[in-house]
């Protein structure tokens, strides 16, 4: 596991799109942390990166629970599981179609045993006002 300091949005904005910049059709990256953490502004500074357009409107998928995005790296799925409730839940939404393209899952502690093998987990805290500590585990090959 690595360690990365983010002290403000920008540093945040920066690793995401170097994510970006990495992630292929078939990857999972999970956004774990509390509320207020900066899961959100990870996964809509990456869906930017990633769609070549800085000023993308990328809202939340709290109520929706995905929103899907075309970009010049393939199709991203950005999913917000805090409302589900178990892996059916999941399913439902259609998540192995999902798991063939690149997905951002906050709340993936919601997936249970459908938590894809070789996924980036990633890991926010906050840690003083603006600054985050992200813990980084897997793509060892491309990190």
């Amino acid at each position: 596991m690595t360690e990365l300091a983010l002290p403000d949005l920008a540093a945040t904005e920066a690793f995401a799109a170097k994510l970006a910049g990495l992630a292929v059709p078939g990857d999972a990256i999970l956004l774990h942390g509390p509320l207020g953490a900066g899961k959100s502004a990870l996964a809509r500074a990456f869906i930017r990166e990633a769609a070549g357009d800085p000023a993308l409107e990328v809202p939340s998928p709290t109520y929706t629970l995905v929103q899907t995005y075309r970009t010049k790296r393939g199709v991203v799925h950005h999913l917000d599981l805090w409302r589900l409730e178990g892996e059916n839940s999941v399913l439902e939404l259609g998540w192995d179609e999902l798991v063939q393209d690149i997905v951002l899952v906050e709340w993936p502690e919601r997936l249970g045993r459908l938590s894809p093998a070789g996924a980036l987990d990633i890991a926010l805290r906050i840690y003083e006002g603006d600054s985050r500590l992200a813990s980084i585990s897997g793509w060892e090959d491309r990190l």
